[in-house]
């Protein structure tokens, strides 16, 4: 399989990564880690500021195709080779995996590191080693 890598979208990509989790620490004092996130907007000892603020994140999540689509005409391109069953059991994984390990990639690999996190290196390390893993294995090994 072959990508089209694009290196200064990838780095306005990543600026306004960090960019949204400086300025959501900044202004709220809040990790802009998403399972975190997304977890607080469905809490129910959640305070008003907090869900709301959490909510208004996520929608920018939510609505960066649809910006994307008005910018440019065309939706991202996107093609995921697997099946919704193997998905839907990935998804589920790093959903546990997030709830296990207390953060996400983006609570742990962004803003953990950034103010270096023992724990967020660690966690970071391991996930992405088991990212490294999970590629040999389907793209050598299993024939994939």
């Amino acid at each position: 399989m072959e990508t089209e890598f694009t290196p200064w979208l990838s780095l306005a990509g990543g600026m306004m990564i960090g960019a949204s989790a400086v300025l959501l620490m900044a202004t709220n004092g809040r990790i802009a880690g998403i399972s975190g996130l997304t977890s607080r907007i469905f809490a129910r000892s959640t305070d008003g500021e907090a869900r709301g603020v959490s909510a208004l994140f996520v929608l920018g999540l939510l609505l960066a195709a649809p910006i994307w689509l008005v910018v440019s005409g065309e939706w991202p391109q996107q093609w995921v080779p697997s099946s919704p069953v193997l998905m839907a059991v990935a998804g589920l994984l790093v959903g546990f995996g997030a709830t296990y390990g207390n953060g996400c990639t983006s609570g742990h690999g962004v803003c953990g590191i950034s103010r270096g996190s023992m724990r967020s290196i660690v966690a970071t390390g391991t996930f992405m080693a088991a990212a490294f893993v999970t590629v040999f294995v389907t793209r050598h090994l299993s024939g994939g």
